[in-house]
């Protein structure tokens, strides 16, 4: 078989990859984005607990930072899948069901993530806490401003403020540990319909960004082609990203003296 050319294997439609690529590089963002969310909350409350007074809440803020951050990314991925659809399989068993049961690659995946990204912005949070002036939340109280007057004008803004480079440098690596969710099997279903003179009807599967270029390598037996597209993909995202970050750090900073 003639190997085809670059623009041959990246065209649009059923004859080329681009659209599979395309539509996988959508589906790596939206895995980067939720498993992003869940880490900001899961961070979120370690670091609230990590500031109260609560010896007991600190410690275990305390271990979950410490054991997600020390061990392997893709092993939270496998014992978050095995083990939940081993429970999940166990309790469908318990009431008839036949089989095993698996969890969802999607939500799996994003959870594992985001656990594992939380222990690390949990630090970051409660660091851009910490940096917030005592003088400054001081004289606010003094001033009679409400809890909830005082997070929302003194101690989110700067928060925000200190906590965003940061919360950058973690989107990157959360951005890139989304292919790792490729060894639970996630994908998507996209059907079309086209209707006129000629009916369509088709159904087709997307993965992620790095699963797809496995399976278009696979498929074509030209793995160069596939995998150097999906590092410039994946470069297009990091570098937007960056960009994304920095004007959101110009508008957090906006009005401060620069040195």
């Amino acid at each position: 078989m003639q190997a085809k050319s670059f623009l041959e294997l990246m065209q649009w439609g059923p004859q080329g990859w681009l659209d599979e690529m395309m539509f996988a590089t959508g589906l790596t963002l939206a895995v980067a984005i939720v498993g992003f969310l869940f880490g900001l909350l899961f961070g979120t409350l370690a670091a609230i607990a990590k500031l109260s007074g609560s010896r007991l809440a600190k410690r275990l803020a305390d271990a979950y930072t410490t054991v997600f951050r020390g061990v392997p990314d893709l092993l939270v991925i496998y014992l978050f899948y095995f083990g939940g659809s081993a429970v999940v399989t166990a309790i469908g068993q318990f009431f008839g069901a036949q089989g095993f049961i698996g969890l969802p690659g999607f939500l799996i995946g994003t959870l594992a993530i985001g656990i594992v990204s939380g222990a690390y912005q949990s630090e970051v949070i409660r660091g851009a806490y910490l940096a917030v002036p005592p003088g400054e939340v001081e004289a606010a109280r003094a001033f009679g401003m409400s809890g909830r007057a005082l997070l929302w004008r003194i101690i989110g803004p700067q928060v925000l403020r200190y906590g965003l480079p940061g919360m950058g440098n973690i989107w990157q690596l959360v951005l890139k540990e989304s292919a790792l969710v490729a060894v639970v099997g996630l994908s998507v279903y996209l059907y079309e319909v086209r209707l006129g003179d000629l009916v369509l009807i088709y159904e087709t599967r997307f993965s992620d960004l790095l699963r797809q270029a496995h399976v278009a390598a696979g498929s074509t037996r030209q793995p160069f082609v596939f995998y150097i597209t999906a590092v410039a993909f994946y470069l297009v995202l990091t570098t937007a990203s960056t960009w994304c970050f920095r004007r959101a750090e110009t508008w957090a900073t906006r009005g401060m003296r620069r040195v």
